[in-house]
């Protein structure tokens, strides 16, 4: 070994020590890996600017055995569901299978963390976890906006965020995606400073990084390839009443157009009639929550404006081609 080589790791060493920051990824079934790799890269990629080891980090299962990704990869851990430490973080990275998920014993670890004073973080369906243990109550908090609609349902007190991430009083919550590693570099900069963060954003070529109150969808006229301003007024109505669905008279009278004005609109940009398109967009979200929950059937139904299991059923079939009981996959 040359002089060079030998010298190299003593180099590395920062000259002012740093406390360690600790965080213990939960993997629930069918989490993403994507996410667990952007937030363990970030970590990394922290320790790796002076070599300075900022952070240390760990994954877990409930039953210490590998976990079988979104993607199909299994992913081996370091252990279950062993006591955490006081200066521990702990991340659950959680999947679509929302109530399958959060079984007594996750359920109770997570509350006994909570007691110990851990800061307790989400990514994507992980939010649910969190809240169904009793840990998000009346708090702003953040899940991927395709689990919103169920996490709503199933934990009305949850203060639901449409932002890419929150960070809040010893909870951070994340819509998942590519918005975890904005939340982590937003972490290392509050934990280290905007130096370290920007030379790690560096290094992962990640170049504008997004704050907190970005939002996690796109524009009605992106959406659609449309902008037309009393459209997407429209369409933010269907979405935002699914439950009680308006008449397109309702609609038309609340953006300012009349009935067949409003319908001449979708029929010109959306191909549907406006009846058609608001059973759709009601119908994809009772997907969401029959594949996302154990609600039962008709509380999907109710959920989402249709006012008989009967009718829900027929409606649901006529369009997906299966009934709601087949889409969880029961005969």
């Amino acid at each position: 070994m040359t002089k060079a080589m030998r010298m190299f790791p003593a180099a590395a060493q920062p000259v002012h020590p740093v406390a360690q920051h600790n965080y213990c990824f939960l993997l629930l079934p069918s989490f993403s890996p994507f996410e667990l790799s952007s937030a363990v890269a970030a970590l990394d990629a922290a320790n790796r600017v002076d070599g300075t080891l900022r952070y240390a980090w760990r994954t877990v299962s409930e039953s210490g055995l590998p976990v079988r990704a979104t993607n199909g990869l299994t992913i081996g851990v370091d252990g279950g569901l062993d006591p955490v430490r006081r200066d521990e973080t702990v991340i659950v990275c959680g999947g679509a299978g929302l109530s399958q998920d959060c079984s007594q014993p996750v359920l109770g670890w997570l509350r006994k963390a909570a007691r110990r004073g851990c800061t307790l973080g989400a990514l994507s369906g992980g939010t649910y976890a969190l809240a169904v243990a009793g840990l998000l109550s009346e708090r702003r908090v953040t899940t991927h906006w395709s689990l919103r609609s169920a996490t709503r349902e199933i934990c009305p007190d949850v203060e639901l965020e449409g932002s890419i991430y929150t960070i809040e009083d010893k909870r951070i919550t994340c819509a998942g995606g590519a918005a975890v590693l904005d939340m982590m570099l937003q972490l290392v900069s509050k934990q280290h400073g905007v130096e370290v963060a920007t030379a790690v954003s560096d290094r992962l070529i990640y170049t504008v990084p997004r704050s907190a109150d970005s939002t996690q969808t796109i524009s009605d006229h992106c959406r659609t390839g449309v902008r037309h301003e009393k459209l997407s007024a429209a369409l933010r109505i269907m979405r935002a009443e699914l439950e009680d669905p308006w008449t397109p008279s309702q609609i038309a009278e609340q953006v300012g157009l009349s009935t067949r004005q409003l319908e001449r609109l979708f029929s010109k940009y959306l191909n549907a009639t406006p009846k058609v398109f608001y059973t759709r967009l009601r119908l994809e979200n009772a997907r969401s929550m029959l594949q996302q929950t154990d609600m039962k059937i008709i509380e999907v139904g109710l959920a989402n404006g249709f006012t008989s299991q009967s009718h829900f059923s027929r409606v649901y079939r006529k369009v997906f081609g299966i009934s709601p009981n087949a889409e969880r996959g029961f005969a």
